[in-house]
C-alpha cells in the first residue's frame, strides 16, 4: 500500500502578475505558496513550487496576442501549467480591474489547457475599493476556462497587510488547494467528462473530435479520390 511519503511532490505554479520590485503581488504570491506547502506537509506530502512571473513574458505578449506565435518563454509556461497539480494565480487591481498583463496572459493560452485544474485566486491593491475584483472579474474568466477554484479567494489592499485576518483568510485558500489536489478532482473529472467537452479544434484537448483523417470523406474533403471501385 502507497504511503503519503512514497507518493511524489504536488506540483504547485505560482503566476505573479506582479511589476515592481518590491511587489505586494509577489509577497502575496510567496506567503500563498509557503503555506500551502506548510499545509500538504501537515499531511504527510511535499510540495515543488515554481515560480512564474509574468513580467519576463512581456517581450513575447505581443506577438502571442497579435498571431499565437508562443516563443520559447511563453511556451515553457504553458507546459509548466499544464503540468501542475496546482495553480496560485494573483494579479495586482488597476482602474477596477486585474492588470492587462494578468488577463492577457490567460487570454492567450488554450482554452482547454486548465480544466478541473486547481486553482487559488489572489489580488492586491491600494485600497478596498478593489475588493470584489477577485471575485467579479478574475474568477468568472478561471470559470470560462473550466478551472477548479477554491472558496476561499484572498484580497489585500495597503491596509491589510497588518490585520490578521489576512493570514488567516491566506491559510484557509492555502488548506483547500491541497485538499482539492489530494482529492485528485483534475484527473477525476477530465477522465470521467473529457470528451463531453466542447473542444477546439488542434487544443489541448487532442483527438477528443475522434476524426480518421484518412477516412475516405475526409480524404474526399482535401480534394483527393477515392480510387477505383473494387470488383
Amino acid at each position: 500500500m502507497m504511503t503519503n511519503t512514497d507518493q511524489r511532490p504536488f506540483r504547485v505554479v505560482v503566476v505573479n502578475a506582479g511589476v515592481s520590485d518590491p511587489s505586494s503581488t509577489k509577497m502575496l504570491a510567496d506567503r500563498l505558496a509557503l503555506r500551502v506547502e506548510a499545509a500538504a506537509q501537515r499531511d504527510g506530502r511535499t510540495v515543488e513550487t515554481q515560480h512564474l512571473d509574468l513580467r519576463e513574458l512581456l517581450p513575447e505578449l505581443s506577438g502571442a496576442l497579435a498571431s499565437g506565435h508562443l516563443g520559447p518563454k511563453f511556451t515553457k509556461a504553458i507546459d509548466a501549467l499544464k503540468a501542475a497539480d496546482g495553480i496560485i494565480a494573483t494579479a495586482p487591481v488597476y482602474k477596477a480591474g486585474p492588470s492587462g498583463l494578468f488577463t492577457s496572459f490567460f487570454q492567450v493560452i488554450d482554452n482547454d489547457l486548465l480544466i478541473a485544474k486547481p486553482v487559488v485566486l489572489g489580488a492586491t491593491a491600494g485600497t478596498a475599493r478593489h475588493a470584489l475584483v477577485v471575485d467579479e472579474q478574475m474568477r468568472s474568466m478561471f470559470a470560462f476556462l473550466r478551472t477548479m477554484t477554491t472558496p476561499t479567494s484572498v484580497f489585500a489592499s495597503t491596509e491589510d497587510w497588518q490585520d490578521k485576518s489576512l493570514g488567516k483568510r491566506i491559510d484557509r485558500a492555502a488548506r483547500e488547494l491541497v485538499v482539492l489536489m489530494e482529492s485528485e478532482v483534475e484527473a477525476k473529472i477530465t477522465d470521467a467528462s473529457w470528451d463531453h467537452y466542447q473542444h477546439e479544434f488542434g487544443s489541448a484537448g487532442g483527438d477528443e473530435f475522434g476524426i480518421d483523417l484518412s477516412s475516405d470523406l475526409m480524404k474526399l474533403a482535401a480534394g483527393g479520390s477515392l480510387g477505383a471501385p473494387r470488383s
